[in-house]
């Protein structure tokens, strides 16, 4: 039981040391991110729907 403690001590010792990021460093990753995503998005559906009518030309 007294090492659970000592690690949850240890983990708030080291979350101290984290160097956090700004506010505006957070929205400059989070808009990455999404913008990311929504580009994938994007093109995997124009694969799928490509591929898709690529399968239905065949007989």
């Amino acid at each position: 039981m007294q090492s659970i403690v000592k690690f949850f001590h240890n983990v708030g010792l080291e979350m101290r040391k984290v160097s956090w990021p700004r506010r505006k460093e957070l929205t400059k990753y989070t808009i990455t991110v999404v913008s990311t995503v929504v580009f994938f998005i994007i093109f995997f559906t124009l694969v799928d729907l490509g591929i898709t009518q690529l399968i239905e030309l065949i007989p």
